[in-house]
């Protein structure tokens, strides 16, 4: 793992979990799996602050403990607390498919990790009836709610067991309990009750939204490339691979012309079921080479390519990148050298149609910032003289790859960074604005009169209004930034999952 990796994990923990857990988190990201002896070796924290650390980042997922000759080590996976910048667009998509009472649902189980469905039930009929929001919502609806994600593999149990080897051999169960409606009801007056479900915990699924994420992205290339009709055709072509293939398989088992039909048909797109043959051909001959033809049986067969797909979306998007960081005369040259594969310096002058001296500066520049590589060449049967040898620029997908994944941690670990020094010089201001706001709802609710209310407002000089809006607005377009880096990071993330 990188620095700049580790950097932004230790920035995630301590945001999210306060320093005790980045220490001991951050002791497991640069040493490696470790017991918890050399932990508190080397974190020189107290034997019960440590274990308390390691409860949480195991509740989270981050941590799993492994049975070793030397007893028990604990290990961390960094990806899933890089996964925790994902948390608002998982609650999004849940709220999408399946409204916003599963949103809060949802949330209340990131937010704790693991929980029984009674208590997840309970917390976010209390969340909904103290929130001022008209949101009116009863317990058998938030069950209903809570099945839905279930049904929808957005929760799944978490099988934990007292020896680690069970639980990391775990098996997905979605199997629901019978809940006990009544006890809910006595659970949020207050008292102990089993609701039916004593010991059953739920957590979230990160793998099924990782794949609906994956697959909003196939869709919104094909809507960007073509039309609103060829992503909900898209759409449908990867519910028919669902059935027949494995979710992370490279490309799906065959798919009929007829099922492809027969799911359109279903479908409120009239366009779409009229020009069906022309929208499968369009997609087959696009570039992006998401739908290939494999046979002709039962009027024609489609397999769904998701290896290829990710390896055309991780080129525009490097092309893209190299275009917004040195201009469209760079991009030219690296779309040039795609192309060929294997190109001297003179045949880019030549080809890409710009100044011989600009393009080997650009070239050069490409070269040296690792986005194109260089390869020797000597003629067989020859001396190694200079002039017996000669240059071929290339590119090294995986190489530029993971290169730009580094620039995006490093990208995300900088608006952090911004973020917090925003809100901490800035302090002052932002919590006077949280009294008077706690204030005004206060006198509110006792009938104050507008003159009272006035009062409060101008407690806040006019010029501090103008500078918290500006702090605002920054914290915003900070929050925006990260949202865009992560887009990009989970794209590249998913060509390496996929090569």
């Amino acid at each position: 793992m990188s620095l700049v990796c580790r950097k932004l994990c230790s920035s995630i923990l301590l945001e999210h979990f306060g320093h005790i857990v980045q220490a001991v988190g951050e002791d497991l990201i640069k040493y490696g799996p470790k017991p918890l002896g050399l932990i508190r070796h080397s974190t020189h924290l107290s034997l019960a602050k440590i274990k308390e650390a390691l409860c949480v980042l195991i509740k989270y997922d981050f941590v799993i403990p492994r049975q070793t000759e030397r007893g028990i080590e604990y290990s961390l996976i960094y990806e899933k607390i890089i996964m925790v910048l994902r948390y608002p667009r998982y609650m999004f998509f849940a709220k999408t498919m399946c409204g916003d009472d599963a949103e809060m649902i949802l949330e209340e189980v990131l937010k704790h990790g693991y929980i029984t469905a009674s208590e997840v039930i309970a917390l976010t009929y209390k969340r909904i009836q103290q929130s001022p929001s008209e949101l009116e919502v009863s317990v058998p609806v938030l069950k209903d709610k809570f099945e839905l994600l279930v049904k929808n593999q957005f929760l799944m149990r978490s099988l934990y067991s007292e020896t680690p080897e069970e639980t990391a051999n775990e098996k997905r169960d979605y199997n629901l309990p019978d809940l006990n409606i009544a006890a809910i009801n006595k659970l949020i007056g207050g008292e102990q009750v089993d609701c039916g479900d004593s010991k059953i915990y739920w957590k979230v699924n990160f793998d099924r939204f990782t794949q609906d994420l994956r697959d909003q992205i196939i869709i919104s290339a094909m809507r960007n490339r073509l039309d609103e009709n060829a992503s909900e055709l898209m759409r449908q072509l990867l519910f028919l691979m669902y059935l027949r293939t494995a979710s992370w398989a490279d490309t799906s088992n065959p798919i009929p012309l007829a099922e492809i039909k027969e799911a359109v048909r279903k479908i409120d797109y009239p366009l779409l079921t009229q020009h069906l043959d022309q929208y499968l051909r369009l997609i087959e001959e696009d570039t992006s080479q998401f739908l290939k033809r494999v046979g002709d049986a039962a009027g024609g067969q489609y397999s769904v390519n998701m290896k290829e797909a990710f390896n055309q979306l991780a080129w525009t998007t490097l092309e893209n990148i190299v275009m917004e960081r040195f201009g469209s005369k760079a991009a030219r040259i690296f779309r040039l050298v795609r192309d060929r594969k294997y190109i001297e310096q003179e045949q880019i002058q030549q080809l890409a149609m710009i100044p011989a001296k600009e393009a080997k500066y650009l070239t050069y520049t490409l070269l040296q910032e690792n986005y194109l590589q260089m390869q020797e060449i000597k003629k067989a049967g020859v001396s190694a003289a200079p002039m017996k040898t000669f240059f071929l620029f290339h590119i090294d997908l995986n190489l530029v790859v993971h290169m730009e994944v580094e620039h995006c941690y490093h990208a995300l670990y900088n608006t952090m960074q911004r973020r917090e020094y925003e809100v901490t010089s800035n302090k002052r201001m932002i919590d006077k604005q949280l009294r008077m706001q706690t204030l005004t709802s206060n006198l509110k609710e006792h009938g104050a009169t507008e003159e009272q209310l006035a009062e409060i407002a101008e407690m806040m000089t006019p010029s501090e209004k103008q500078q918290l809006e500006k702090v605002q607005s920054t914290i915003k377009k900070l929050g925006v930034t990260e949202l865009q880096i992560d887009d990009t990071l989970f794209l590249l993330t998913m060509y390496l999952r996929y090569h």
